[in-house]
């Protein structure tokens, strides 16, 4: 398996313990100067910075983020619809809560740090999506998914990608479907994701790596745990 320098980035909150969130985010949310002293700040709110792109700041406030400071469930949901991702399913939303919440967070939300970052990514998935719809049909089907992850560096087995079309199906039916964006969305994170996980135990970059029982559970449960 090709590992993916070029692939859209995780949020660097992700996995880590211990941040050192004010020297990050530099394009989507940086609210302190080099001095420590909170810089010039864009939106009524006050909480997002002049480097912030203004349509996260809108969207963020649209769904009543500027009133507690957090976007939960059905707040994300309405914020990602105001931003143009509509019809995002709940599985999702709460995929990406979960990707994107900080860690230091009990609860399934996202502060302006974390959405902005969210944001951001979003919109370098969306592109790699658009781009290999080929037929502009808004989905995917198996051959533009193949090529879509060889760009982003995956060069994954045809029985990985098999197992991942096998995993779309229709309730009503039972037939398997093609990739609808958010569900490109999902499975692009969770390949993703998990391939850094497996990064970290080969620093060599075999294609292998010994891992114990409690270290492959732990990287792989929060993955296919379900959120619907």
């Amino acid at each position: 398996m090709a590992y993916a320098p070029s692939a859209p980035e995780l949020p660097e909150s992700f996995g880590q313990q211990q941040l050192d969130e004010e020297a990050r985010y530099t394009y989507a949310y940086h609210p302190y100067s080099s001095s420590g002293q909170p810089t010039n700040q864009l939106g009524s709110s006050g909480m997002f910075s002049p480097e912030t792109h203004p349509d996260i700041a809108r969207s963020f406030e649209s769904a009543g983020g500027n009133r507690s400071g957090f976007l939960h469930e059905s707040e994300l949901r309405h914020a990602l619809s105001f931003s143009g991702y509509e019809g995002i399913s709940n599985r999702t939303i709460r995929f990406l809560l979960f990707i994107y919440k900080s860690p230091q967070e009990s609860l399934l939300r996202l502060g302006p740090k974390e959405y902005a970052e969210l944001w951001n990514c979003l919109a370098q998935w969306r592109a790699m999506f658009d781009r290999y719809d080929r037929d502009r049909s808004g989905k995917m089907n198996a051959l533009e998914l193949r090529d879509a992850f060889y760009h982003l560096g995956y060069m994954l087995p045809t029985s990985v990608l098999q197992l991942i079309i096998l995993s779309q199906f229709d309730d009503a039916t039972g037939n398997t479907v093609d990739l609808c964006f958010d569900r490109f969305l999902e499975c692009g994170m969770i390949v993703k994701s998990l391939t850094e996980k497996f990064k970290e135990k080969d620093p060599g970059y075999t294609g292998y790596a010994t891992l114990s029982y409690d270290t492959f559970m732990s990287m792989v449960i929060p993955f296919i745990a379900s959120y619907d």
